[in-house]
This record gives C-alpha cells, structure tokens and sequence, in this order.
C-alpha cells in the first residue's frame, strides 16, 4: 500500500523509477499493489491519477477528498474486476456513498476530465508554485530549507515544526489559513484548490512569502534539518 506522495508524512515524493520497480517487486511475488490516492489524485498533481507518469497499473486504487467535487463525503474503491468479491449491495455503510455525492463527482469529472485542459492548467500552476518556493528557499532559511512534491502538491521544509509553526501562525494573521505535515510537523503544506485564480495562487504565496521572511528575520540560527530515519 503506497501513496505516490505522501501527504501527511511531509510531501516525500516516490519516483517514477521506485514506483515501477515497486511493481515488477508486487508481481514477482503476487502482491497486490495498492496506491491511496485519497489526497494525491483526483488532479492533484497534475494527472488524474497520481501515478499515471510512472506507467504503473495498481490492483486497487482508493480515492476520496476532492472526489465530488463539491465538497461532499464521498470515497471509492476501485479494482481489477478479478479481485472483485463483493455481491450486489453487500459493500455499504452510512457514509461510502449518497446520492448527492454522486451526482456532483459525475459532474466534476465530466466537466473537467473530458479533455486535457483542467490537467494542463494544473501542471501549468504546480510549475508556477515550484519556481515561487525555490526562489524563496533560496532567498530565506540560510539555505536549509527545501522544496518538496509536485504538480499542486508542495511544500517547503522549514527544518522543524517549531519553526514551521511560526510560520503559518504568521500567516494567519495576515489572513491565510495554511497547514503543516511531516513527522514533526515540519513542511509548511502548499494544497491550495486546483481551480484557484492565478491572482489568489500569487497573493497566497506572496503571504507565505512576507510570512517568512518575518520568522527568520527573529530567528538567530536555523538549525540543521532532523534526521527523523537512519539508513543504513
């Protein structure tokens, strides 16, 4: 069970490479490969699904969060007909599916999948974002912050949560509301919504930006980043 890029565990990004040879491991050895798309797909990082620049087919794929499109409680589970066990109505429960939900998800999807415009503007504005915080962890941080993820799926690593938390608390008062992920909740999280206007992506960011340069112009030394996991 993989998520192309991790969400909550800081933005790390497994590579095209890694993920297709996590497939020929899966089926060396007949495992299901299974990818959470929950926050990584639906668009989000530029292709429908997450993983299609990798040319992988996963067994099962779960996909929920921006799904209907509206905002509405709304997860599926999809599947390889093989691997299907479920009789007719036995999959259910309160909150996996309503009506409402479903009509929405079926409007988004025709509205914005039926070509590949919506991906191309979303690729088009990741590309913007990249550029926007490179710059900045090149401008703030004494060097040690970095960029993760990709397509509208970043953020920037600000070594630590302490940090990290300044920064988006900052931000709030100047009128953004901007979370953080990561083991220590370390990476200031760029998930803003796909169809954003260019002019509030740049006010976002330019807050992100003000936000900053405030923190580190208090801080007397930003600190190496943690080592979270040793690898031998």
């Amino acid at each position: 069970i993989v998520e192309t890029v991790q969400g909550e565990g800081g933005i790390n990004v497994a590579s095209a490479e890694w993920l297709r040879n996590l497939q020929t491991v899966c089926r060396k050895h007949g495992i299901l490969l299974i990818v959470d798309d929950i926050q990584a797909g639906c668009g989000r990082t530029g292709d429908f699904f997450s993983f299609e620049e990798a040319g992988i087919e996963p067994d099962i794929i779960t996909l929920s969060k921006s799904l209907s499109g509206y905002g509405l409680p709304f997860a599926v589970v999809l599947m390889k007909p093989e691997l299907d066990q479920w009789k007719p109505g036995e999959h259910n429960g309160t909150f996996r599916g309503n009506n409402h939900a479903f009509v929405t998800a079926k409007v988004a999807i025709d509205h914005y999948w039926s070509d590949r415009q919506f991906s191309d503007e979303i690729k088009r504005k990741g590309r913007y974002i990249s550029e926007r915080l490179q710059k900045i962890v090149t401008q703030y941080g004494e060097g040690r912050f970095t960029t993760k993820g990709r397509g509208m799926f970043q953020g920037i690593n600000c070594v630590n949560g302490e940090i990290a938390g300044k920064i988006t608390s900052t931000a709030f008062k100047k009128g953004l509301i901007i979370e953080t992920s990561g083991a220590d909740d370390q990476v200031v999280k760029f998930l803003c919504p796909l169809i954003i206007s260019d002019e509030n992506l740049k006010q976002g960011i330019d807050i992100v930006e003000e936000s900053i340069q405030e923190v580190c112009a208090k801080e007397n030394d930003i600190p190496e980043e943690k080592i979270y996991f040793n690898v031998a």
